[in-house]
């Protein structure tokens, strides 16, 4: 089955010359021998890759990797380095006075603020044994991964900064987990079938699987974030399988019951185009559609089944005139319901990186009806899409009450989920890598994908494009139910 991500990657990775491994070798050695402690700063060292992943209104999370210089050669990985890691911070670019701190040695280093101030500029910096941690640089989209202003971005200071909203207005009623591309049975990240020269990631020989030790992680760090429902939209295996969509089902069922506390729907890798349907017949759908409505104390839940058609899996998703008749129907019945829709493919896919294709997104005539339907539904208040494997937020232009939300895959680089936190007069929705050590050092290894290139499209070009907070009137929602 292809990949949903263009063939034109294909052109931004190729495997090494000679000349790359001979470097590689030759710079390998020295760095090597100058790797010996040193007091105060170590000149072995390097901080890279520093990312303001998680903002809210009164906590931030930002990670960074410590590794020996010069071992980024052919490979384009740096050996890493465990040592402590600290950021210290504070309202005022020349007084950093607050520090938080690592409790242990690593080199995938990630450290939370709290206690932070709504609507408060802050300033920071990150460090490991003396060494300021430089930022991943997104200038591919004009992005910025360190923080929401460009104070200090292209100094060597190693000075950010970031703004806290102001939180959700209301009474908080109940968060949801959003998630998608756990694919299961993959074994190397960033391939393109049909385009051999495309050279992607595998896994460190005698680890786990990947997409195992990122979908634990995941429904792990959902529970710790207080996520009381999770939904997963799709490509919960990377082929179909009976055996992936067990596993996937096995590892799902750690979050809680299926149809209760957590709900999913189908991506185009979940059909294997075999005669029976394992995905339906695995999570329980049996015969019927793959799409419903379901009930969450007067918040609606719609999932839809984005490829519910015949295809290769590399074509674009389509809904079938059935379920779109159901989905219309469903909002004209109550347009003021507070609604939130599910579903693998994007409406829209817009300022990627790489080229976009038809079959990134959903039908483009059944993405129009949606938006129409929208239009006239303003209970809708959030588009939940994976398939193009980053995090985008894109406001619906003719039904500006809804916003699309893509969400990264979960099974590499920056991994993780977004965690939708709902009030009674909005909400606010925030990325979260996943903390476990193990899913920390593959999405490091896997942020090598497309050429170096995947961070400049799978982390989100700004930190709003994976944290914001929204007004709309949520009030209809009462309560979580509680369980029987």
């Amino acid at each position: 089955m292809r990949c949903c991500i263009s063939a034109p990657l294909a052109a931004l990775a190729a495997l090494p010359t000679p000349y790359d491994v001979l470097r590689s070798g030759a710079l390998l050695v020295p760095a090597l021998l100058r790797a010996v402690p040193s007091r105060g700063r170590d000149n072995s060292l390097v901080a890279v890759h520093l990312e303001l992943v998680t903002l809210t209104e009164d906590s931030a999370i930002i990670t960074w990797h410590t590794g020996i210089r010069g071992t980024d050669g052919a490979r384009g990985h740096l050996l890493p380095v465990l040592t402590e890691g600290e950021v210290v911070y504070g309202t005022h670019p020349a007084r950093l006075n607050r520090v938080a701190a690592e409790n242990r040695p690593t080199a995938h280093h990630q450290v939370e603020l709290t206690g932070l101030e709504p609507g408060q500029t802050y300033y920071y910096r990150a460090r490991s044994r003396g060494v300021t941690a430089l930022p991943t640089p997104l200038h591919h989209v004009r992005g910025n991964a360190v923080g929401t202003s460009g104070h200090g971005l292209g100094s060597r200071t190693g000075t950010y900064s970031f703004t806290t909203p102001q939180p959700p207005p209301g009474r908080h009623l109940l968060s949801i987990a959003l998630c998608n591309d756990l694919h299961l049975g993959e074994t190397t990240a960033g391939l393109v079938a049909g385009f051999p020269i495309v050279r992607g990631v595998s896994q460190t020989a005698g680890l786990a699987a990947y997409p195992e030790i990122m979908s634990r992680a995941l429904v792990e760090e959902a529970r710790l974030r207080g996520a009381d429902v999770l939904l997963a939209a799709g490509d919960l295996s990377a082929g179909g399988s009976p055996r992936d969509v067990a596993e996937a089902r096995r590892i799902l069922d750690g979050f809680g019951t299926l149809g209760r506390d957590y709900l999913v729907v189908r991506g185009n890798h979940d059909r294997a185009g075999l005669s029976t349907d394992t995905f339906s017949e695995t999570f329980g759908t049996g015969t019927g559609p793959g799409y419903f409505a379901h009930d969450l104390g007067g918040l609606r839940i719609i999932g839809l089944d984005t490829y519910h058609k015949a295809g290769n899996g590399g074509d674009a998703g389509g809904l079938g005139d059935e379920q779109l008749s159901w989905f219309r129907a469903r909002l004209r019945s109550e347009p003021d319901r507070p609604t939130l829709v599910f579903g693998h493919h994007p409406l829209t896919v817009r300022d990627s990186v790489f080229p976009v294709t038809r079959g990134q997104q959903l039908d483009r005539r059944q993405a129009r009806a949606i938006v129409d339907a929208y239009a006239a539904a303003p209970g809708v208040f959030l588009h939940h899409a994976g398939h193009t494997h980053r995090n985008k937020r894109t406001l619906l232009t003719r039904a500006p009450h809804v916003v699309q939300q893509e969400v990264t895959a979960a099974k590499d680089y920056p991994g993780g989920f977004s965690l939708l936190r709902i009030h009674t007069g909005g909400y606010a929705l925030n990325h979260y890598k996943s903390s476990a050590p193990e899913a920390r050092e593959w999405t490091e290894r896997a942020r090598r994908m497309a050429g170096g290139l995947w961070p400049h499209h799978a982390l989100g070009r700004s930190a709003t494009d994976r944290n914001s907070v929204r007004a709309h009137d949520l009030s209809g929602i009462t309560s979580l139910p509680v369980p029987a």
